[in-house]
């Protein structure tokens, strides 16, 4: 039999000289020379699965095919045999094998051949990415549903066992039959799924309520019998390192899940209202890659010059817009697009939604006297480049804040108004003088969030006069005189949306803006002149995008009416 590290020589590429570099790793360290040479990076894991399959005669493949996928075997075999082995009985109609990733689980593959009555079955080299992906599909498939559960809870009056959960376990793993426990797993990975951002777990008089974020709107998903209201929630106060016996005072807890290849970070507040204690859940998805600027859907014209803003050497950019209208995404996606390592870059947040590689991110902790104030004052003698702040709340930290742009710094920051106007006269407000405004801020973006048409159920239709008219756009902008909306499917969870994108609305201060700003900080004034020098409004951004085809004219009308 040919050496794997001769087949990859012939070939695949390899050098003689990093095999024989990785060679001597290997007589130092032990380990194999194919695992050896993908950490070196001198071969990937696609090229080391085709090179063995030349060494043992073997098919190789790259995906797993899990639309026409047998998930019976989910009963027989445990899902911590298959991962702990990354192998995998695929039973299709087109074809029946056993992947798996390493061609020398003689053993292993013997136990799987024997428990699911395969002998006859081939194996066939797999990527262990798609392999592990697989198998969480089928698990997960194969589980009992929330509803299913919360059926066979209806007449169990039996005390509920509690089982802490360690730390960030794969949900998918965890096989408990304790009903509460089951239901709270359930209920975590069908939100992952449906790709909520929010859980609320809400008690009324009579009954137990579950409701899930989905693209900014709350859909009820479940409604558990009302004696488990206590079970449940004590449950997700254990998972959050919460006090269980303290009901009658608000408190915040942390979760970190894993769900198949996804880490979920989870932010649990609890209050106590008249029927119980009301549970909210905010999920984070740590593995979600941090977007850059052009990912933001901004237009063409709007990208250029935000892009342009974002690397000047000192002012102030705000974002506004009200709560969960993605201002720390787009905060966020700016710094990642001018970190470099020559830039010393420091935030200060409430909470840190997601951490960045190479920046110093503070968290705002008001129990220590941590404010967003104190800790500005601090950055400031960090030698920053480029500052970020949460949030601007109070006539302190806009102070600092402006004494920072002042002195040579850019800094970042958001603010709680309806548009960009708005934020002129929130900052006069909190007390500061029209002349530093001026002198300081240099841009800012107002943003809301559209959900996007179902991309699976997308139609075309003739809207009325009267929808059209809302959003102010007239027949002959039409291409076709037809617009698009979404039909509602099971992509989509039949809401005709999936998905979501920004809508902006930026102000540059120029000079004629600046002057208006000096006698008068009238929103309406503001924004009237910044029209008429051509800043784009919110609800003329969203129209843009409902002529494209991306949103509906109702949902701009939704995020832009006041």
């Amino acid at each position: 039999m040919e050496l794997i590290g001769q087949i990859l020589i012939d070939k695949h590429g390899l050098s003689p000289d990093i095999l024989a570099e990785a060679l001597e790793i290997q007589k130092e360290k032990g380990g194999r020379i194919g695992e050896i040479l993908i950490r070196q990076k001198a071969t990937t894991e696609a090229e080391l699965l085709m090179a063995l399959g030349e060494q043992f005669g073997m098919d190789c493949i790259t995906t797993i095919p899990v639309d026409d996928f047998n998930i019976e075997f989910t009963e027989k075999v445990p899902i911590q045999f298959l991962k702990r082995y990354g192998i995998l009985p695929v039973i299709a109609s087109k074809r029946t094998f056993i992947a798996a990733n390493d061609p020398l689980l003689f053993q292993p593959i013997d136990d799987l051949r024997l428990l699911m009555d395969m002998n006859s079955a081939e194996v066939i080299l797999a990527p262990r990415s798609a392999i592990i992906s697989a198998i969480n599909f089928a698990y997960d498939m194969s589980r009992d549903s929330a509803e299913q559960v919360i059926q066979g809870m209806q007449d169990e009056d039996s005390e509920i066992l509690f089982s802490a959960i360690s730390g960030a376990s794969d949900l998918l793993d965890d096989t408990s039959d304790a009903p509460i426990i089951k239901l709270v797993n359930l209920m975590l990975s069908q939100a992952v799924k449906d790709r909520a951002s929010d859980i609320h777990i809400e008690p009324t008089q009579t009954a137990l309520k579950i409701r899930y974020r989905v693209d900014g709107i709350l859909y009820d998903k479940l409604s558990p019998p009302k004696h488990i209201q206590s079970a449940l929630i004590s449950r997700v106060k254990i998972m959050a390192d919460m006090n269980i016996a303290e009901k009658r005072l608000p408190q915040d807890g942390r979760i970190e899940i894993r769900i198949g290849n996804k880490n979920i970070d989870i932010r649990v507040s609890t209050i106590p209202i008249a029927f119980g204690e009301r549970v909210v859940l905010r999920l984070l998805d740590k593995t979600r890659v941090l977007l850059n600027v052009t990912d933001l859907g901004m237009p063409s014209d709007y990208l250029k010059d935000f892009t342009r803003l974002i690397h000047y050497s000192h002012g102030i950019i705000l974002v506004t817009g009200p709560t969960g209208s993605g201002k720390t995404t787009t905060l966020y996606a700016a710094l990642s697009t001018i970190h470099k390592p020559d830039i010393n870059i420091i935030t200060i947040e409430d909470p840190i939604e997601y951490q960045i590689d190479g920046i110093g991110q503070i968290q705002v902790n008001p129990k220590i006297d941590l404010t967003f104030a104190k800790g500005l004052r601090s950055i400031v003698r960090q030698d920053p480049d480029v500052i970020l702040v949460g949030e601007i709340r109070d006539f302190e930290t806009a102070e600092i804040a402006i004494q920072s742009a002042l002195t040579g710094h850019l800094v970042f920051s958001t603010l709680h108004t309806n548009d960009s106007a708005g934020a002129i006269t929130r900052l006069t407000d909190m007390g500061i003088e029209p002349f530093l405004v001026t002198s300081s801020v240099i841009a800012i973006l107002a943003q809301r969030l559209v959900r996007e048409i179902c991309e699976y159920c997308r139609e075309e239709y003739i809207p009325d006069e009267e929808s059209l008219m809302n959003i102010g756009i007239t027949r002959e902008m039409l291409h076709g005189g037809k617009l698009y909306r979404g039909r509602g499917c099971p992509e989509c969870l039949n809401t005709g949306y999936r998905g979501r994108t920004g809508i902006f609305e930026l102000m540059f201060m120029n000079e004629p803006l600046q002057n208006l700003v000096l006698k008068t900080s009238d929103a309406n004034a503001i924004k009237q002149m910044a029209v008429d020098q051509g800043m784009t409004t919110l609800r003329a951004s969203g129209a843009r995008k409902a002529l494209e085809g991306i949103t509906t004219i109702e949902e701009v009308f939704r995020v832009t009416h006041q």
